[in-house]
């Protein structure tokens, strides 16, 4: 597809879904993405194995039509996911925060503000974080976010815009966003960092749902080197219209020996973290990339 055809593409399309009404978006969307996930097979099969890993419990393999009712509900929330984004810049404040809340672990947020040395929320592909991101900035606390860079330069200008007008501060993945996130950990902000797949291939190898996988180390590597609090989070979709997050109390991230060893140490402090959390939910763990040897 032409480059100015595709930009006008997602345009449209991010139109469209932001003047929709609420949960026509939602309902028109999923239907196509579970419609799409059953033509994908490489997509299909990704998550599949994606979703076995976080049903698995003791190494005891799920029930495989379990996991196909896992995979179904997956590509539904997939869609879900993309019609809720595109109405973020569309929607109040007032019904941002009427329909999120922090259901778990606000008290850890708080804490790390008043120490005054930043904060670093490491977040999986989970439900919607930017509802999250977007309800932080209505509590005064604000978020910056590091973003692979989309080509043509154009679209990406034009989804860093839609970000930032929800309170999301967009940078691109680039030499310079370390940067730009130790000055932001220095003002006492907050840094959030999708952290479940290793885009750059530079990540550190620890161990996630019982294999050992990459992880990145931006967040490991950022609280040793400045102090910040780190801790987890994810965000949450549904019941209905609602979205909730849960935030894990502080991972521990202390020098105690050599740089390589302490970052892989939290690393993996940050892995175990992210796992309760998809746990949690694992339809809603939008990863549709290989994360594990089939």
């Amino acid at each position: 597809m032409a480059t100015k055809a595709r930009v006008a593409l997602y345009k449209t399309l991010g139109t469209v879904l932001e003047r929709l009404p609420e949960r026509v978006d939602v309902a028109m969307v999923s239907r196509i993405a579970k419609t799409v996930g059953k033509r994908s097979h490489g997509a299909r099969a990704n998550l599949r194995l994606n979703i076995e890993h976080a049903l698995g419990v003791y190494g005891a393999a799920p029930d495989g039509q379990l996991v196909e009712r896992f995979v179904e509900r997956g590509f539904a929330s997939y869609g879900r996911y993309w019609a809720e984004g595109a109405k973020l810049p569309a929607l109040r404040k007032s019904t941002i925060t009427k329909h999120f809340q922090i259901a778990e672990g606000l008290e850890h947020l708080e804490d790390a503000k008043s120490r005054g040395k930043g904060i670093i929320i490491a977040l999986p592909h989970i439900g919607s974080w930017e509802w999250g991101g977007s309800f932080l900035d209505s509590i005064g606390l604000g978020m910056t976010a590091v973003a692979e860079e989309l080509e043509p330069a154009e679209l990406f200008a034009w989804f860093k815009a839609k970000r930032e007008s929800i309170g999301i501060r967009i940078e691109p993945l680039n030499d310079h966003a370390g940067t730009v996130l130790l000055h932001t950990l220095n003002d006492n902000g907050v840094v959030g960092l999708l952290c479940d797949r290793d885009l750059q291939e530079n990540g550190i190898e620890v161990e996630f749902f019982g294999e050992m996988v990459r992880i990145p180390a931006g967040p490991a590597t950022l609280a040793l080197r400045t102090g910040a609090t780190l801790v987890a989070a994810a965000c949450y979709s549904g019941p209905g219209r609602e979205h909730f997050a849960v935030v894990t109390p502080p991972i521990l991230a202390q020098r105690e020996g050599r740089l390589r060893e302490d970052v892989t140490r939290v690393t993996q402090g940050v892995a175990v973290a992210l796992e309760g959390l998809i746990r949690r939910a694992p339809e809603q763990w939008h990863v549709l990339q290989p994360r594990f040897a089939p």
